[in-house]
């Protein structure tokens, strides 16, 4: 008998249906005609057991018993899944053949993995678990990834990169959650003082843009431009830039702050002839942007519908689970090379359940094979996309239809041609003093046209006309100003700004080295994990909306005050998540990681509360109530 594990019934049932029929339905399972057996998990069965389960003492929360460090770790079922954890053990105990199915991530690949191992299934059984990758619920696609079944044991380094990632989040919530809940008591806040190894750094960004906000200071600042006249009366404005020598009137962004020295340049250089020094003229083209993974859906729609990221993961899922798009936590944003076969089924599809894309679909070339369709980039799963399967999506709601719009869009753009642009710079000498100015002429739309033009405002100097010159031709400055602005404050964050934050984090790690070498990809918590750490810090009011915008209440900005900067700050948890990475890629050990993260969280225990715990005093106790895990939990339909 062969018995296959889904991480969820969804993912069960797409399985079952495409297997001999008929079929027989039990309470927690599925039998195929076949002799194949099909059941699921709930999302996770099991958590990491509370502190007092591994001593009675650790049932009071007190300094003195931290750090708390598991020497045996334990799991236990979460409530209400007993029953189902029974249907498989059952299920294993006559399996001849297992067959590992969950999501393809890490993620996924621990959670049937510690099931297995909760079990106690023997290590010989253990090396025989078959791997089924499903990245779409549709038959098809499901038969397909039957029909290519791998070895489980070529996935152990993804499952051990999140058990490591599991068992750190829970030394580091449990003890620093305690050891601030406890200072924060003898500060006279009764309320639970939550900490976290990707939550806390999440929310120092909000707190510091937020204070970057408060202490802005405006500043004005001054542009000069010259308007010039060529030898055929042809006219255009170029700006002036500022030489090293007017460094002591600029700031630290080349900004001039001295109005006495814009008038010194506008009276030099009004009615004086110039040289063109430099010209410019080149023809360039740009790629349709990739399908998404998760993090760029979610910034695209926070953007274009003001979804938050939590509704966007929340759609995507509803949508995967009915087979209309492709797995939706993935980190990826390129398919596979055999996927292109299938575009004209999936267009006909987008066609059919997209009336507002009837006529990017028809302007769609399928012959058409773009970057996208790259075997190299495509890991244990692809990026986003629609399926061939078509449907009624206006009973599915508003929001749904734009979503699945959105999806489907990026998609389509790939069988467009490149967007190609025209671009010419000038480089005028007047007087001793650089102007430059430039322009760009679209030459083909491609893809852009599938997409709404930008509202950004052009510059004085951006999308004017530029007459073809040549370098050392003359021209003439008829006339100069000067334009007069003020210096703005940092935007504060919103759904989009935060979710791209968290992806590229890179910007905001103050260690220099470790900026150096972290990747664009590398970023805060995971694709599946985002969305939900921002919802977390709301749901503990740590965050609040105002608007679109995003910042942090009292209490948050209180409490990143309290603790001790590395732990509110990018870095080390960047740092921990490049190394996560590097043991899915077997370069790194799971026995290094937690001894560098033991050696970290008894530093940050010995200096808490070292600073900043007067402002805990004022802030409004909320009702305590203790988590049972701090686990991000997976969705479990």
């Amino acid at each position: 008998m062969r018995l296959i594990i889904a991480e969820k019934p969804s993912l069960g049932r797409a399985i079952a249906d495409v297997l001999p029929k008929p079929l027989k339905k039990h309470e927690g399972y599925i039998e195929s005609s076949s002799g194949d057996y099909v059941t699921w998990c709930v999302g996770h069965l099991l958590e990491q057991s509370e502190p007092d389960s591994y001593d009675p003492a650790y049932k009071q929360w007190r300094l003195e018993h931290l750090p708390i460090i598991p020497e045996q770790w334990q799991l236990q079922p979460r409530k209400g899944v007993r029953k189902q954890l029974s249907v498989i053990r059952k299920l294993l105990k006559t399996a001849d053949v297992i067959v590992h199915a969950g999501d393809p991530d890490r993620e996924g690949q621990l959670l049937v993995d510690e099931v297995l191992d909760y079990l106690k299934l023997s290590q010989a059984r253990r090396k025989n678990v078959r791997r089924l990758l499903v990245n779409d619920l549709n038959a098809a696609a499901v038969k397909k990834a039957l029909a290519r079944l791998k070895s489980n044991t070529e996935y152990v380094p993804l499952s051990v990169s999140a058990l490591a990632r599991s068992r750190a989040d829970w030394l580091y919530g449990i003890n620093l959650t305690r050891a601030y809940t406890v200072l924060g008591r003898k500060a006279g806040h009764n309320g639970l003082l939550s900490v976290g190894r990707v939550q806390t750094p999440v929310l120092g960004l909000v707190v510091r843009r937020d204070q970057e906000i408060a202490d802005f200071k405006p500043c004005p600042y001054f542009e000069v431009f010259a308007l010039i006249q060529t030898q055929q009366n042809e006219s255009f404005k170029a700006k002036w830039q500022p030489s090293e020598n007017c460094q002591p009137w600029m700031d630290d962004d080349g900004r001039v702050l001295n109005d006495k020295l814009a008038e010194n340049v506008v009276s030099r250089i009004k009615g004086k002839d110039g040289l063109v020094t430099k010209a410019e003229n080149k023809k360039g083209k740009e790629n349709a942007p990739l399908p998404y993974s998760l993090s760029s859906l979610q910034i695209d729609a926070a953007k274009a519908l003001r979804l938050a990221a939590k509704e966007v993961l929340d759609i995507c899922q509803k949508l995967y689970e009915q087979k209309l798009i492709t797995y939706p936590r993935s980190d990826c944003r390129y398919l596979p090379a055999e996927h292109f076969n299938e575009a004209p089924d999936v267009l006909a599809a987008i066609r059919s359940n997209a009336d507002q894309l009837v006529s990017s679909v028809d302007g769609a070339d399928t012959h058409r094979k773009g970057r996208a369709w790259n075997d190299k980039k495509v890991g244990a799963h692809h990026a986003i996309i629609p399926t061939a399967r078509r449907a009624n999506l206006s009973a599915m709601g508003d929001k749904v239809n734009k979503l699945y719009g959105l999806i489907s869009r990026q998609y389509i753009a790939q069988f467009y041609p490149e967007h190609t642009y025209s671009s010419r710079k000038l480089e005028v000498t007047i007087e001793g003093g650089l102007f430059t100015a430039s322009s760009r002429v679209s030459l083909q739309e491609g893809w852009k046209s599938l997409y709404p033009k930008s509202k950004k405002t052009p510059t004085d100097s951006e999308d004017q006309f530029l007459p073809d010159l040549k370098k050392d031709d003359p021209v003439h400055c008829s006339d100069a100003e000067i334009a007069e602005k003020i210096t703005q404050p940092p935007k504060p964050f919103n759904d989009a700004s935060l979710l791209s934050a968290m992806t590229g984090i890179a910007r905001y790690v103050s260690d220099k080295d470790i900026r150096k070498v972290l990747k664009d990809t590398d970023g805060l918590g995971t694709e599946a994990t985002r969305a939900g750490i921002i919802e977390l810090l709301f749901k503990r009011d740590y965050l609040t909306r105002n608007a679109k915008n995003i910042n942090a209440t009292t209490t948050g900005m209180a409490l990143i005050n309290a603790l001790p900067e590395p732990a509110t700050r990018p870095d080390m948890t960047a740092r921990w998540e490049q190394y996560l990475n590097s043991i899915v890629e077997r370069q790194g050990s799971y026995q290094v990681f937690m001894g560098d993260l033991e050696a970290q969280l008894r530093e940050l225990l010995s200096s808490a509360g070292s600073s900043g715990m007067g402002e805990i005093r004022a802030i409004p106790a909320k009702p305590y109530r203790k988590k049972r895990s701090f686990r991000q939990k997976r969705k479990t339909k």
